[in-house]
């Protein structure tokens, strides 16, 4: 039987409006009709009662088992307890309006398989395995009196050490053996690494072309970790399609991002996280002192990318007790960037950067239903989206309606 929902305000995320109520039809996981006049037949009808309806929300920036925010920790725990955790933390997100996430770093195969035949509550995962640093990197979390690093793959982490090119092909391979839709790379020094520093570039171009090699041969892409102007720079000007936080990019580089079509996907709310609540997460407090030479920065990284036209999607990159804060990107972002871009950096932008437009972040005919049913216009009031968890009325998930207020 299909499912009809009716008297739904429909948004529109292309046009940046909601065109007005409108009638839709489900069967199976797809989009079959929109109507603007009320649809006949049988099937389980829900009436939103002019609630706003759009597509459901994209995260293309988590670490589905960042349990904690000490990373270093993780490889020390039981894989089954960080399994459990990230369970915990899949629903979350569901219950949020999130139905797909990007997970960049930690999340693999066994999860996303788990949750696609529905084994676990949570949003669709486009996953990366673990990714990949050279020795002082952003993934080695070894601290400096420290030599050895377990590399098991079931030993849970967020990255893999890989050093010269032999050896990070082999790395991207291995990952793309295990079914990535992304190849990670840390090109730049981050906050919850013991060992090195925000500014340090990472990996040489060679190592950073033979990855982006091996993703194009298997028609994947590059995601990269870096904050700086050197860093972005060197890492989209060898192939890297997608830069994570760019906190600290500047005019000339946002210029350079833009004529190579890159993406920018930055993460404020994790550092207002970390400087709020970080070292109560569990980030140790010696690293907690980075986090201010890339918090102040980022929201002008977003008004510069923005003004210049570089695609931006939704990312928030948020660790340990802090997923909750995964709303609050709206809010940090509301200040620079226009009510109607914002929401489609976490729909059809973030479809496009996964590479499944066609299939998500839209409300049409044949895409997947994937839709959240919520009281107000978010396109006059982008704090509505902020406080999305307490009034969600409906989430639904290929088809299958997954929280309701009916």
């Amino acid at each position: 039987m299909p499912t009809i929902l009716t008297n739904a305000n429909l948004l529109d995320v292309d046009a940046g409006e909601i065109v007005g109520v409108r009638h839709i039809v489900i069967e199976g996981n797809r989009i079959k009709e929109i109507s603007d006049t009320p649809v006949t037949g049988s099937g389980d009808v829900i009436d939103l009662k002019g609630k706003t309806l759009m597509p459901g929300l994209i995260d293309a920036h988590v670490h589905i088992s960042a349990y904690t925010a000490n990373l270093a920790d993780l490889p020390y725990q039981s894989p089954f307890y960080v399994a459990a955790r990230t369970i915990e933390i899949l629903g979350g997100m569901l219950d949020r309006g999130f139905t797909t996430v990007r997970d960049v770093g930690g999340g693999e195969f066994g999860m996303a398989r788990a949750q696609a035949e529905g084994s676990v509550r949570g949003p669709r995962i486009y996953f990366g395995g673990k990714a990949l640093s050279p020795s002082a990197g952003h993934g080695d979390m070894r601290k400096p009196g420290q030599d050895t690093q377990d590399a098991g793959y079931s030993v849970p982490s967020l990255g893999r050490i890989c050093n010269g090119v032999d050896e990070v092909r082999s790395a991207a391979r291995d990952e793309i053996r295990r079914g990535a839709n992304h190849i990670k790379i840390m090109a730049n020094g981050g906050i919850a690494s013991p060992t090195d520093r925000i500014d340090s570039d990472q990996f040489s171009e060679d190592e950073i072309s033979a990855i982006v090699d091996e993703a194009s041969m298997a028609n994947i892409y590059v995601v990269a970790h870096a904050y700086t102007a050197r860093s972005v720079e060197r890492a989209v000007r060898n192939g890297v399609r997608s830069i994570e936080h760019g906190n600290l990019l500047d005019e000339n580089t946002v210029g350079f991002m833009k004529e190579k079509g890159a993406y920018l996907v930055p993460t404020l709310a994790t550092y207002r996280g970390l400087k709020d609540e970080g070292v109560a997460a569990g980030l140790p407090t010696a690293l907690a002192a980075k986090i201010d030479k890339v918090l102040d920065a980022g929201i002008r990284a977003v008004e510069m990318a923005h003004r210049a036209g570089v695609p931006m999607a939704y990312g928030t990159d948020l660790l340990g007790a802090m997923h909750y804060r995964q709303l609050t990107e709206f809010d940090l972002r509301g200040g620079v960037v226009p009510a109607a871009d914002l929401l489609r950096s976490a729909t059809v932008t973030g479809a496009a950067l996964l590479q499944c437009e066609g299939e998500i972040g839209r409300i049409a005919p044949g895409y997947l239903a994937d839709l959240i049913a919520f009281e107000g216009d978010p396109l006059a009031d982008i704090s509505i989206m902020g406080r999305l968890a307490e009034t969600l009325a409906l989430v639904m998930q290929d088809g299958k309606v997954v929280r309701s207020a009916f």
